[in-house]
């Protein structure tokens, strides 16, 4: 760390240029003899990312900001806090702590919080912020957090990790290809602790997740503003050998959560209890969209059956219902028409934004080829109806989250 950029004239021109050209005062002469000008785009690139996603770092004086990745990388405040509801007892490791974001709202739920960070820099800056944030029930130690397990003779009652990707090439990844891996040391984590957070990208596969580890109590699949940022694996040392569950979590103005028994996924494809909630080939008052964290659970028919929808499609991925259920985690529109292709070329002024579900064409081909103008509320949804074949939905949205 350099502490000059604490200085109070250093953070006075950081905050006067968080507006400013990261760039150009990247290549620019520093105005300070002890912090060069790298130094201050630096902080000033990370601080500005951090307004929206670490508004408590951001509010706070004297924050110390590592490399802009780190911030890019780490919790951002609204997840953070969730996951501190998900910690079991009293005494957290957060074994891949980075900027503390995670460990920060962990110390909130609990009495002592121990960071592990590799990086001597990071643990440092990690350090000096908690130390700002009032945050003093955290022991921020510069260690790998596996050897700190391999070598105390403390237990936990919660550990949190967040293995990276070694990996960068292809969508497609295992536990296994992470650091650290935690499918090696899975024992010595359950070992050491009642509980065991793993934190993964959305885009690992729940199932083979599952296949990789064992003591799975649940798997909450987390999204906000309809972006699924992070996939947790609950792991309990004292779980049975129930199926775990499946849990949505959408984070926006409120938190909706819905759960699912992983079995009942595999489940939902039965025939005879799917065909009681696919359409008859009606198009109800209300449409529902699942937001991507429902989405990602695959359980498309439990989500039928728990709100008390219509499926419209095997394939579509869209319900329909006659009464509005405002609990639902995902888009809610008031359908005001129905349209086959041909219906629609006859509209003098076609207006809406367009959404393509289990229809022939791009949202961009079919604005362009039925050359349809932007609206702020009203939508064109594109979409395939069971006996109905492919229709056009024209409405209006009720809830965007």
């Amino acid at each position: 760390m350099n502490n000059h950029i604490l200085d109070t004239e250093v953070q006075f021109y950081i905050n006067e240029h968080l507006k400013k050209d990261v760039y150009r005062i990247a290549m620019s002469k520093s105005p300070f003899e002890n912090v060069s000008a790298q130094e201050l785009a630096g902080q000033i690139a990370a601080k500005t990312k951090a307004e929206k996603k670490l508004p408590t770092w951001f509010n706070s004086r004297n924050i110390y900001y590592p490399p802009l990745l780190s911030v890019e990388q780490c919790s951002s405040e609204t997840t953070a806090a969730y996951k501190a509801t998900l910690i079991r007892g009293e005494n957290v490791l957060d074994i891949t702590g980075g900027f503390g974001v995670d460990s920060h709202f962990f110390a909130e739920k609990s009495e002592m919080v121990t960071h592990c960070e590799i990086m001597p820099e990071l643990s440092a800056i990690a350090a000096h912020n908690a130390k700002k944030l009032g945050k003093l029930n955290i022991n921020f130690l510069h260690i790998d957090g596996i050897d700190h397990l391999q070598t105390t003779t403390e237990s936990y009652t919660t550990i949190y990790i967040d293995p990276a990707r070694r990996g960068k090439s292809g969508k497609v990844f295992m536990l296994k290809d992470c650091s650290p891996n935690v499918v090696v040391h899975l024992d010595l984590l359950l070992h050491k602790a009642l509980r065991v957070i793993i934190k993964t990208s959305p885009l690992l596969d729940i199932t083979a997740g599952l296949k990789e580890l064992k003591n799975v109590s649940e798997v909450q699949i987390i999204s906000t503003r309809n972006e699924c940022k992070e996939l947790l694996f609950v792991l309990d040392a004292d779980a049975n050998n129930d199926p775990p569950k499946i849990t949505s979590v959408t984070i926006n103005e409120q938190i909706k959560k819905v759960t699912f028994k992983s079995a009942s996924i595999d489940l939902s494809i039965n025939n005879s209890k799917f065909e009681n909630n696919l359409s008859d080939g009606k198009v109800l008052k209300y449409l529902y969209e699942p937001d991507v964290a429902l989405l990602k659970s695959g359980a498309f028919n439990e989500i039928a059956h728990i709100f008390n929808l219509r499926k419209l499609d095997v394939q579509s991925q869209l319900f329909t219902s006659d009464e509005l259920n405002v609990d639902f985690p995902g888009r809610i529109f008031l359908i005001e028409n129905t349209f086959t292709k041909n219906d629609l070329k006859k509209q003098n002024e076609l207006l809406g934004n367009v959404i393509v579900r289990n229809y022939p064409g791009t949202p961009e081909d079919l604005i362009k080829t039925l050359k349809i103008k932007p609206a702020k509320e009203q939508f064109l949804i594109f979409t395939k109806i069971n006996q109905l074949g492919y229709q056009i939905l024209q409405a209006k949205i009720l809830q965007h989250y």
